[in-house]
């Protein structure tokens, strides 16, 4: 994990592989896989809109396919665990397999699908919680599920009216997202920076999302994803000399995923162009 949030998913992939062949039975090499295609997806994937970085919308891909079969494989095995011996920490797993497609499904713009994907993750994670209260991963989970089920737009609204789905609670999600940022052990990081930018997109509280950030930027400090988050936030508080500091640790950083590091660059000077500042 520290391979894909240090800028080597590449990396990552190979390790998970070897968790993959070493034990084909259990859901965790797979998780890592997919959790590691997921982020050079996600950078190649973000943009500038409304004056803000991140991977708003994209197309569905050809290698899709191969993604979603490895957040099936996450599911199916921890479902076959379940069917022997029921766990939290099983359900945790089946629930992350579910949290790992709402993400394509809803990059994509497919809401219905999205819907149905995410209330089945939460199903898991209540049953996760049923058994072990403490399970911080589950929690960060339905914490995310709480916030973005009464934030996200009318048409995912008006699907919750007709498809039944339940209902969050925001501030829940948000407190619920803290926990798991602060205990969790798979969702740590990718929690706080949902969070993050969660708080900056829909809630305006730039100084909130900025405090949550920092730990990210100095945990891994040449994750461009983080420094233009970072240089985000202070742009919108004002902090101009701030922000191209980070803008500029993004031209300056240098990770061994070179898809991610052109994209991110390209981002980091369209934030620095005359027009912007």
């Amino acid at each position: 994990m520290d391979e894909i949030y240090g800028g080597d998913p590449d990396a990552a992939i190979v390790i998970a592989h070897e968790v993959e062949r070493a034990q084909p039975d259990h859901p965790l090499g797979f998780l890592l896989d997919a959790e590691a295609i997921w982020w050079k997806r996600y950078c190649a994937a973000c943009e500038i809109k409304y004056g803000m970085v991140d991977a708003w919308k994209r197309s569905k891909e050809s290698d899709d396919a191969d993604y979603l079969k490895l957040t099936d494989n996450v599911i199916r095995l921890a479902q076959a665990h379940l069917a022997q011996s029921e766990t939290a920490e099983m359900h945790t797993y089946a629930g992350l397999g579910w949290a790992l497609k709402v993400r394509v499904y809803a990059l994509r713009g497919e809401y219905r699908n999205a819907a149905r994907t995410a209330v089945n993750g939460r199903t898991e994670m209540l049953a996760a919680l049923k058994l072990d209260p403490d399970m911080a991963d589950a929690t960060a989970a339905l914490g995310m599920y709480n916030y973005y089920v009464e934030t996200v737009s009318p048409i995912v609204k008006v699907l919750r009216f007709f498809m039944g789905i339940p209902g969050g609670d925001k501030q829940k999600g948000v407190e619920q997202m803290e926990t798991g940022m602060n205990k969790g052990l798979f969702l740590a990081v990718d929690v706080r920076f949902v969070l993050a930018r969660a708080l900056r997109t829909y809630d305006q509280k730039y100084e909130r999302a900025l405090e949550v950030t920092e730990p990210l930027v100095m945990r891994y400090p040449h994750n461009p994803m983080f420094l233009l988050l970072a240089g985000n936030l202070n742009a919108e508080l004002g902090r101009k000399e701030k922000a191209s500091e980070y803008f500029q640790k993004v031209l300056q950083t240098s990770i061994a995923d070179l898809d991610c590091l052109n994209q991110s660059r390209k981002l980091a000077n369209s934030y620095m162009a005359p027009s912007r500042r």
